[in-house]
């Protein structure tokens, strides 16, 4: 990426970040790491759009003018509560350059981030793209570059509607080792942090201006590119950092998941067709949430959803959802340290690392049919002794080495065919293994969701 020469005559970008109640220290770090890392003849502006903050520590009209003396910052302050959506098409309405590039109010952009976006869109204007996306520690702020493999993931979703990383297929993978650095089509993108071509954002009806605050917006917009003549992409030589936040930090009005519910039925009612009865089979208290009616803003239906799964993402599983639990994070009640793939792949071994709730590597789910499974892959007990270290392998209906269960009031994890328990206590000398259950500390796991509903 660094001896990669992009091209002259770019154009300039409009950034919009929307806040509500947002750290200062947080949103100064977003706004200058855009100003210091991006070649000024290419930033146009930086909108900040305040969603009515209310924190009563800050003098509100003092602080607006005082971030709108910062170089190229205009600031919008909505009269209400809106919501990320609404917000952003405000700021996106008031935007004067042909390029948008959205940004959430908790991230740093790092050396030659814009380039490689403004390119991409600047060739094809129904690009939407993305960057990779590092975690920035919300308790320390140190930036923790992604792992290179991330060259090797796009962004998906499973049936409960809800955003995961997948790892590419082989076939992907081997079509990409002449130039790992390509852009990655992906069916997906995680919604925060993207540019695209303000016009086409205008002709595809922006976003649903019905879906409040937050949550379902990156399903909607996603669904509504590829399924409307656009194609996203996640572009490697382009890296921002963002904060992970293990809860919202503030307030949603009618509850942060009645709110997500209401956002998500939306957007399977308006674009997965005869396959939103995936989602309901997965989630059925869905069917019991209003989701209101549908707005203007929700151009004439393009592609049919099943041209979707068919041409943008046929890997994601046409089997009944009802074969699977929620997703988490699994941590050992031994420390603040979570079950993670180190970033290995089939054959490899799991161990444990801090959390850091953003999910990745450290992203679980305990199905109905007793596997652990992160994407495709599932733990594996390849010898069934004491002190076995635990595999990662493909994923085997009805193989007795994957089959596990919670006991002990959901506070372990046994292995069925051999009754041993997962264990971290060799997790620093090699990878996880089983061991004889005991009451041993480094055997007691918890889920960040109960999975057993």
């Amino acid at each position: 990426c660094q001896r990669k020469q992009w091209r002259v005559g770019l154009p300039a970008t409009s950034v919009v970040i929307t806040f509500h109640n947002e750290a200062r220290s947080a949103l100064l770090r977003t706004v200058v790491s855009v100003l210091k890392k991006s070649p000024p003849h290419l930033i146009k502006e930086i909108i900040l759009v305040d969603d009515y903050s209310n924190d009563p520590f800050l003098c509100l009209a003092e602080d607006g003018a005082l971030l709108g003396k910062i170089e190229k910052v205009r600031v919008l302050r909505n009269d209400r509560r809106e919501g990320l959506m609404r917000s952003r098409v405000r700021g996106a309405d008031a935007a004067q350059a042909k390029v948008l590039t959205f940004l959430d109010s908790h991230c740093e952009c790092n050396e030659r981030w814009l380039e490689p976006l403004l390119e991409r869109v600047a060739e094809d204007r129904t690009r939407v793209v993305s960057p990779i996306i590092d975690v920035i520690n919300m308790d320390n702020f140190q930036y923790v570059g992604a792992s290179a493999d991330l060259k090797g993931v796009t962004a998906g979703f499973d049936w409960n509607l809800v955003f995961k990383w997948d790892y590419m297929t082989p076939e992907q993978r081997r079509a990409r080792q002449g130039n790992p650095v390509a852009p990655i089509k992906t069916p997906m993108i995680a919604g925060g942090l993207f540019v695209m071509d303000k016009s086409y954002f205008e002709e595809l009806g922006k976003y649903d201006m019905m879906m409040d605050v937050w949550g379902g917006e990156n399903l909607e917009i996603s669904f509504r590119v590829w399924q409307c003549g656009g194609s996203l992409e996640i572009i490697p030589c382009s890296r921002v950092g963002h904060v992970f936040r293990k809860q919202h930090p503030y307030t949603f009005p009618g509850g942060s998941g009645t709110v997500f519910a209401r956002n998500t039925r939306r957007a399977a009612e308006v674009w997965m067709d005869e396959y939103k009865n995936f989602y309901y089979a997965a989630v059925p208290s869905a069917r019991n949430v209003p989701y209101g009616k549908f707005s203007v803003g929700i151009p004439i239906r393009c592609k049919p959803f099943k041209w979707y799964l068919e041409n943008v993402y046929p890997e994601l599983s046409l089997n009944t959802p009802r074969a699977f639990c929620n997703e988490s994070h699994i941590s050992n009640m031994q420390g603040t340290n979570c079950l993670d793939t180190l970033g290995h792949f089939a054959d490899g071994v799991v161990g444990v690392y801090e959390c850091h709730n953003a999910g990745g590597n450290q992203e679980w789910a305990l199905t109905k049919d007793k596997s652990v499974k992160h994407m495709d892959l599932c733990l594996t007990v390849v010898d069934r002794t004491p002190g076995s270290l635990i595999k990662l392998q493909g994923c085997r209906e009805n193989d007795s080495r994957q089959k596990w269960e919670q006991i002990e009031g959901n506070s372990k994890l046994r292995h069925v065919g051999s009754n041993l328990c997962l264990d971290s206590r060799t997790a620093k000398s090699g990878g996880l293994s089983v061991e004889v259950c005991g009451p041993a500390l480094s055997q007691q796991w918890k889920f960040s969701l109960n999975l057993q509903q």
